[in-house]
């Protein structure tokens, strides 16, 4: 038989085949062809031993992106793409590596996990689907299948898939780069490609070992963190959401800002930026905190002046009275200014309440200038777990800012003058700092120690000289009590006589 007649015999086949098809699907009633389907379906597994899963990129009813098919996706990029011929590169923004290689579609790749063998493929298809849908989304939906032998069902149902998902997460975390995001107006909250959130890259270079804070306070704060990191098998026996809570206060100056850097770039978390001016109730409040990630540090700065969150328990003033007797138009721009409704119960909701529980591995960091003017119930323990006073710079903390910015351990004569006039003056880190740092390319460290010193004895004096001008009003006041008191003596006695 030649060549030309068995591609003639070949092309009837098909022929055949195809118009054997075409009645099938236009005579066959839709439930037959399924009923056909499944038994042929259960007929051909009693032949072919393998199973497969699928895992698709977009899942849910608005199609969001999976996180296990990015979390798979990962860790074939960086265990098995070594295998696949044809490769696909994407660059990554929020990543320390940011040209990311994965297999390509109809690609695939063979793993291995204790001497067993998977096949991992990535596939597509396109919809053909013209409805209108009010979440726009992509034609083309990816999935990553894996298939196995049937006999290795148990392993790879569970071992394995736990295996694959917990590398996935450490590439992941190794590779991240750190976001520092902020929430976004409720107005522009709709969309399935709308966040509630939006970010940048955070690259705040602070560290707990360039921190200007006492040796033994510091190491106090490093061991509590280290400890809560380690605490999901603690937290899960004690019953309690897997979250910690921090409030800084000191005066300004005193290195807040710098202390949840230092904790972020330690723990290796993003940190999430709520500004509760722009909330407008708890709702919304809520659900900005289900929109977080674990492995993240959530952050209110200035608390204290947020919201009027001390005075919401008082009863009504005076002030509120002549507020109700105002012009409507005025009344209505007042209101429109307070326009945030989120309440002290809301918030203390969303430090320990039911939905706090929605994440795990979470800070949560309040700070404030004005720790009493705060009501009790929002920082009591349990809530803020740790209370972390900022205060003035000490000789100890001086000299983590000296070595920070001069490269200088120790100087004979200058650093026990510093010494001395630390112990007398309050100087927040931040004015220390601004001394040491050389203003022009003359100055040396000397110089720049002269200048703390001089700085320090200016502060000095305006103290002095602050608790004389008190002392001299003090002694006016009694003067004039003693004057009184003589004059009201003489006339007691002149009415007596």
């Amino acid at each position: 038989m030649g060549i030309g007649e068995l591609w003639s015999q070949l092309g009837s086949i098909l022929a055949s085949i195809m118009f054997v098809y075409a009645m099938y699907e236009q005579f066959f009633p839709l439930h037959l062809r399924r009923n056909f389907l499944t038994y042929t379906t259960k007929f051909s597994t009693l032949f072919y031993p393998y199973i497969q899963i699928t895992f698709h990129e977009l899942s849910g009813e608005k199609l969001k992106h999976n996180e296990t098919y990015k979390i798979i996706q990962t860790y074939l990029s960086s265990n098995s793409t070594k295998g696949a011929t044809k490769l696909k590169a994407e660059v990554i923004k929020d990543s320390q590596t940011p040209l990311v290689l994965s297999m390509d579609d109809n690609q695939e790749i063979v793993d291995e996990f204790n001497g067993i063998k998977v096949w991992w493929s990535a596939n597509h298809t396109t919809s053909k689907s013209q409805s209108f849908s009010y979440y726009p989304v992509s034609d083309e939906k990816r999935f990553l299948t894996l298939t196995f032998h049937k006999r290795n069902r148990d392993v790879i149902t569970t071992s394995y898939i736990q295996h694959v998902l917990e590398e996935g997460k450490a590439i992941t975390t190794k590779n991240r780069q750190l976001k520092l995001h902020t929430n976004n107006p409720s107005d522009d909250w709709w969309g399935s490609r709308i966040s509630k959130w939006s970010h940048t890259i955070f690259e705040h270079p602070a560290r707990f070992e360039t921190l200007a804070m006492e040796p033994e306070k510091k190491e106090e704060i490093i061991n509590d963190l280290v400890k809560f990191k380690r605490g999901k098998e603690y937290y899960a026996k004690i019953g309690k959401a897997w979250k910690r809570g921090y409030l800084l206060f000191g005066p300004p100056g005193t290195g807040k800002s710098t202390m949840i850097s230092a904790i972020a770039n330690f723990m290796n978390y993003d940190v999430y930026d709520l500004e509760l001016t722009t909330i407008k109730d708890n709702n919304e409040l809520k659900r900005l905190l289900i929109d977080t990630s674990s492995k993240s540090i959530i952050v209110i700065e200035d608390i204290d002046c947020s919201l009027d969150l001390t005075g919401q328990r008082k009863e009504k003033t005076e002030k509120d009275e002549n507020d109700e007797k105002m012009d409507p138009i005025k009344k209505a721009e007042k209101e429109e200014e307070k326009k945030s409704k989120v309440t002290l119960s809301g918030l203390l909701n969303f430090i320990d309440g039911i939905w706090s529980a929605c994440g795990a591995e979470r800070i949560i960091i309040f700070t404030t200038n004005f720790v009493d003017k705060l009501d009790p119930a929002l920082i009591r323990r349990g809530r803020m777990d740790k209370h972390i006073e900022m205060s003035y710079c000490g000789y100890q903390a001086f000299k983590v800012l000296a070595r920070n910015y001069l490269d200088v351990e120790f100087h004979d004569e200058l650093f026990p003058v510093i010494e001395k006039l630390l112990g007398e003056i309050n100087m927040t880190p931040a004015d220390v700092a601004e001394n040491l740092m050389p203003k022009s390319i003359t100055e040396d460290f000397e110089s720049c120690l002269k200048n703390l010193i001089q700085s320090l004895e200016i502060e000095k004096k305006k103290v002095q000289d602050e608790a004389e001008k008190d002392k001299q009003e003090m002694s006016k006041e009694k003067e004039k009590v003693k004057t009184k008191e003589k004059s009201e003596q003489v006339k007691e006695n002149g009415f007596t006589h």
